[in-house]
């Protein structure tokens, strides 16, 4: 059972996409709703945008499964990363509309949930330390990068239309002032796409719990507006459209380079 793909790359950047997976175990996706089953809140095609890394040398870890299995940037306790807002959690119960993931009563059980975290969870998450810690080690510096997208208008979790770009750095605790504001730069730098820095997505656990940037390992989150590169209700890949956003992408991480 394949629960991640990891390339390893040759530069100091490593991309984590923790929502690209789509694959749900028969016994879970036999007491999903119909909806849910279609697995919508995916973060749809982001290794296929963010293809094109490789070529920048950079390493990438996919993940096979679903996130209504076990979401991978979750803390395993479970603990709100929004308290306050709507949220999803480790093993989502409701979607992004707010409707239930789960046919009544097949809801997963804490035993469950426990057993999940030990199947999917923790292999990605020992992948993405050692591969941290064998970038940091040749190069003396890590960003790690975590690529999302999520659709552009979703009222559950936030209000009005969301910004093209969305740049987290757990309010500037992720990652150095420096390579914040280079960031901030190149989005500041072209009028093409709507962008925030620290706005309703500032970085989720992946982001928050690895960063270290006092020795060297920075991370920042992207949560891109989906409608830049495919069409939100049919899940198709627009590949003219997706071209432009990752020219932008591009941009920024050769700002990690740099």
């Amino acid at each position: 059972m394949d629960i991640y793909t990891l390339h390893e790359g040759t530069a100091p950047l490593f991309i984590s996409l923790p929502h690209h997976g789509t694959r749900v175990p028969d016994a879970i996706a036999e007491r999903l709703t119909p909806e849910a089953r279609r697995v919508p809140d995916t973060d749809w095609h982001v290794a296929e945008l963010y293809d094109f890394a490789r070529a920048l040398g950079a390493s990438i870890i996919v993940p096979a499964y679903s996130r209504y299995v076990v979401d991978l940037n979750r803390p395993e306790d479970d603990v709100s990363l929004y308290p306050g807002q709507n949220t999803t959690g480790l093993c989502p119960i409701v979607r992004f509309s707010g409707d239930p993931v789960y046919l009544p009563d097949q809801a997963p059980t804490p035993e469950e949930i426990a057993a999940r975290v030990d199947t999917y969870w923790r292999p990605y998450h020992q992948a993405l330390q050692q591969e941290l810690a064998r970038i940091r080690d040749l190069h003396g510096r890590v960003v790690l990068w975590e690529g999302h997208s999520i659709r552009s208008e979703v009222p559950f979790l936030f209000e009005g239309r969301l910004p093209d770009f969305n740049l987290g750095t757990a309010a500037g605790a992720s990652c150095s002032p420096a390579l914040q504001q280079a960031l901030d730069d190149v989005l500041a730098s072209q009028s093409d796409y709507s962008f925030v820095v620290n706005g309703r997505f500032r970085g989720g656990y992946i982001t928050r719990h690895y960063a270290d940037p006092a020795n060297r390992v920075q991370a920042v989150q992207l949560e891109l507006a989906q409608l830049n590169y495919m069409d939100e209700d049919s899940f198709a890949y627009l590949p003219e459209r997706a071209a432009r956003t990752q020219a932008l992408i591009r941009r920024l991480l050769e700002c990690t380079l740099a």
